[in-house]
Order: structure tokens, then C-alpha cells, then sequence
């Protein structure tokens, strides 16, 4: 018989403390749920072949492009674009998830003390 049960974010987030150090927590087809605790300025980079979901959990982030910048809330959400660079930041802890297909690495081509292990699960 098989056996149903919901993800608890809350459960998940209390798994790990890194940052910028993404979890999957799920997949759906080729895409990968992910969840990341972050604070402090990121990386630029980009992903060229992806666009990449960040929805804010908690807190609040911003992202910054080389022409402009967004601002993400709690319960809000924003894609980017393929190809474009962007650096994701936030003044206090903020908890994310991330949606992007299997196999992307969260500093793109950008080599970085930030790049996470690929495919780590929670």
C-alpha cells in the first residue's frame, strides 16, 4: 500500500542551518523543489538554459540585476529570466524555496565558495 504524506516546510527548514546551501525537499518530473536559508549578498551569476523561481517562506529578499533590482516579501514570489544575471540578497535571514530543473547548480558557470553540493536532499 502506498504510503501519502504532505512536506512540512517548517519541519524541513529546522533540518540545517547553512546558507546559500540549497535542500531538496522534492521533485516533479525534471524539477526539483528547494529550500535555502539565506542572509547576506550572493554571488552574480546566471543560468542559461533556466529560468529559476524564488518564493519567500519567510522574510524577505532582494534580487539584484546589472539594470535594476526586485523585492520579494513573504508569501510573494518572483521568476528569473534565462540568461540573465542576477545576485539574490537579504539584510536578515530569509527562508526560500526554489524551483529549477534537476542538475542546476545555484552559482551557475560562476565559480564561487558559495556553490552548493549538487543534489543534496532534506
Amino acid at each position: 500500500m502506498q504510503s501519502y504524506s504532505s512536506i512540512k516546510f517548517k519541519e524541513k527548514l529546522l533540518l540545517f542551518n547553512e546558507l546559500w546551501s540549497p535542500k531538496v525537499v522534492a521533485e516533479m518530473n525534471d524539477y526539483q523543489f528547494k529550500l535555502v536559508k539565506i542572509m547576506g549578498a550572493f554571488v552574480w551569476h546566471d543560468h542559461n538554459d533556466t529560468d529559476e523561481v524564488f518564493i519567500v517562506l519567510s522574510g524577505e529578499m532582494s534580487i539584484d540585476f546589472r539594470d535594476g533590482l526586485v523585492n520579494i516579501q513573504e508569501g510573494e514570489w518572483f521568476v528569473v529570466p534565462r540568461g540573465i544575471e542576477h545576485r539574490p540578497r537579504a539584510d536578515k535571514l530569509c527562508q526560500v524555496l526554489v524551483i529549477e530543473p534537476r542538475g542546476v547548480i545555484n552559482t551557475g558557470d560562476t565559480k564561487s565558495a558559495l556553490t552548493a553540493p549538487e543534489n543534496a536532499w532534506v
